[in-house]
């Protein structure tokens, strides 16, 4: 069985331009070669390649992989359930809205973490 592990309990994503697959498999908690099969297997996920086919992903990339995972492993969808529910944006509105502000919340708070240590260094 498929280890639940929930997507609010994932890193936060840092604000960078372009990650590594490597990157993605660690922000994302799944292997490189299921990143790999899971282009083949979703349209919308599709990384920039360059040199020697190597993969950067932007940051709606990793959302969208976010998103993929908590269909498979969470919610218990096979591949081509996971793909129509992507395809049809079977993901509610409200649903799909609360997604990313759990991703984007951790973040902020982070940022402000940093700031308020900036704050009490110069005071």
């Amino acid at each position: 069985m498929l280890e639940a592990s929930h997507n609010s309990e994932l890193p936060v994503i840092p604000g960078k331009r372009y990650f590594t697959i490597g990157e993605v498999s660690e922000l994302c908690a799944v292997k490189p070669h299921v990143l790999r099969y899971w282009e083949q297997e979703f349209p919308q996920l599709s990384p920039v390649k360059r040199r020697g086919n190597r993969r950067y992903y932007q940051h709606q990339d990793v959302i969208l992989i976010r998103q993929i995972r908590a269909l498979l492993y969470e919610e218990g969808y096979t591949i081509g359930g996971a793909r129509l529910q992507m395809e049809s944006g079977g993901i509610e509105k409200d649903k799909d809205q609360s997604v990313q502000l759990q991703q984007v919340i951790p973040q902020m708070i982070a940022e402000l973490e940093g700031v308020l240590e900036l704050l009490e260094v110069k005071a």
